[in-house]
């Protein structure tokens, strides 16, 4: 017989004892020593008298082997699943329903890691008692559900990821905008705030329309075989561009900004790969002619009638055209243009030789001054005398110490010694007339 069921008795018998006391008249002094008489008895005899009350620490032993019957799977109605959880994971049955969780740290209110319906890891900040798991939110919430925990947990990173975006994109926008390109930045709203990482906002930026067009000459640089620039790069090289060109006074027109703050006037210089320096020594020619004088002008429509004077600067900022060509047509122009300002007429040919001579402007201007002094008489002496024609074209080669040089001296000295005097008093000409490095004596 057990220990539970010979208490019973002993209470039933002490019960019995204190029924049949009071049916013989007993006092109510005489039925307690009565009852205390036999509970000594059982006592005695090793009877318990009266069931004890079960205190916290037995409840929660009791219900802690309960729950390690069921944790260990043993309850043929719900045995715990054959999966394994995964490393550093276990099974748990809660409220009938297994899941898997991160092995706990110890104490009361450990972080345990579980995972959601869909199987991602979730940090989760549980509180377990006798019956019940809380789990608790980063804003303080708290939940006995663990999927319902996850997905408000989901919400809360979603939130805050659009939070987060929202402010990415104003600040990219505002950015943007002190360019004139905020609307480059609209397109890319939803992708800011979805969290796209900076390469990959980049490649979604460089695939807009807006983008393209604001840097088209990328797409000519790749036409011309350079590589692309960055939009750093790309801007700064706009702002040296239309710097130096403002410094050299061309017309506003040349550098005006369209939407998005687009300078197609420079799309052909950077998409040709013009530095700023170069870009400099262009103007810097083109000006020669343009603000020239008259002489030089009229030499360019003359030698270049496809070029106007009006249209020269056009020419020479154009990088179709390349820059060691405008200066050989601009010092050209500027032979011509002495030669025209000396009173005698010259051609293209000649111009463009005596410049891949070495000839420069001022000596050129300082050469023809020469000439024209004494052409005309030269020309004259030699009709006079019978002689082979005086030229341009023989004083010239004498002067600029081009090919034949020796025979031009020889013929100017031969009609000098014909009519010395009166050709040399006229005419002033002499072996010191033009003392230059490039051009000879005359």
């Amino acid at each position: 017989m057990g220990a539970q069921e010979r208490a019973a008795e002993a209470r039933i018998a002490a019960a019995r004892a204190a029924r049949e006391a009071a049916a013989a008249g007993m006092d109510d002094e005489s039925r307690r020593e009565g009852a205390a008489a036999a509970r000594r008895a059982a006592e005695e005899a090793g009877i318990p008298t009266e069931a004890k009350p079960e205190t916290a620490a037995e409840r929660l032993e009791r219900i802690r082997k309960a729950r390690e019957t069921t944790q260990a799977g043993k309850n043929p109605d719900n045995p715990m699943p054959t999966e394994d959880p995964g490393e550093g994971m276990y099974w748990a049955n809660y409220g009938g329903v297994w899941r898997k969780y991160k092995s706990p740290t110890a104490g009361d209110g450990a972080d345990t890691g579980g995972s959601d319906t869909n199987g991602g890891d979730v940090t989760t900040k549980s509180t377990t008692t006798a019956s019940t798991t809380t789990y608790t939110a980063t804003d303080g919430k708290i939940f006995t559900d663990l999927n319902a925990y996850n997905a408000y947990n989901e919400k809360l990173k979603a939130d805050e990821k659009a939070r987060a975006g929202k402010s990415a994109y104003d600040i990219l926008y505002n950015e943007f905008n002190k360019y004139g390109m905020g609307s480059l930045i609209e397109p890319l709203k939803k992708f800011i705030q979805d969290g796209l990482s900076r390469e990959e906002l980049t490649l979604k930026l460089r695939e807009t329309p807006q983008y393209q067009d604001r840097f088209r000459a990328n797409e000519f640089r790749i036409k011309n075989g350079f590589a692309a620039i960055d939009e750093a790069t790309y801007l700064g090289l706009e702002d040296k561009y239309q710097s130096i060109m403002m410094n050299y006074g061309l017309p506003a027109s040349y550098y005006e900004r369209g939407a998005l703050g687009k300078q197609v006037g420079f799309e052909k210089l950077i998409g040709g790969n013009v530095d700023p320096i170069t870009l400099e020594e262009r103007i810097m020619e083109g000006q020669k002619v343009v603000k020239g004088n008259k002489d030089i002008k009229d030499a360019i429509g003359q030698f270049y009638p496809g070029i106007s004077n009006g249209d020269f600067l056009a020419y020479v900022l154009d990088p179709d055209n390349a820059l060691a060509e405008i200066k050989r047509k601009v010092t050209a122009a500027e032979i011509g243009g002495s030669a025209i300002g000396a009173g005698l007429t010259t051609n293209v040919t000649r111009a463009e030789e005596l410049g891949t001579a070495g000839i420069t402007r001022a000596q050129a201007q300082e050469g023809y001054g020469a000439i024209g002094g004494g052409l005309q008489r030269g020309s004259q002496l030699a009709s006079i005398y019978g002689e082979d024609p005086y030229t341009q074209t023989t004083a010239e080669e004498e002067v600029f110490r081009l090919s034949g040089r020796s025979k031009a001296k020889e013929k100017r000295e031969k009609i000098t010694g014909l009519e010395k005097a009166s050709f040399a008093a006229r005419t002033g000409l002499s072996s010191g007339a033009l003392s230059r490095d490039s051009a000879g004596a005359y």
